[in-house]
């Protein structure tokens, strides 16, 4: 099943303050997370603390934080380093 991305105002300001480099990680692994979200190397998990928002790891730093609406469509509420967990 391929998913649908919906991006939060919030994610599109913290996915263009990342440098190209970063950029480009983040890409490839939302093309992983749209065509199967509970890819191995995504390490999905739900966030504790917030029902229904998932986390997932672009590299051992910057995670992407996101959740489903309507079945299809992931809304990505969030992107950064791993300390965006701490500003939930």
């Amino acid at each position: 099943m391929t998913f649908s991305p919906n991006y939060s105002k919030r994610f599109i300001k913290h996915y263009l303050r990342l440098s190209s480099v970063e950029r480009n990680a983040v890409d490839k692994k939302l093309s992983i997370l749209f065509s199967n979200p509970s890819h191995p190397s995504l390490r999905t998990k739900l966030v504790r603390g917030n029902d229904g928002l998932y986390e997932c790891s672009i590299n051992m730093d910057i995670r992407v934080l996101w959740t489903y609406e309507s079945g299809t469509i992931l809304l990505l509420v969030d992107v950064g380093h791993h300390d965006i967990l701490d500003k939930l």
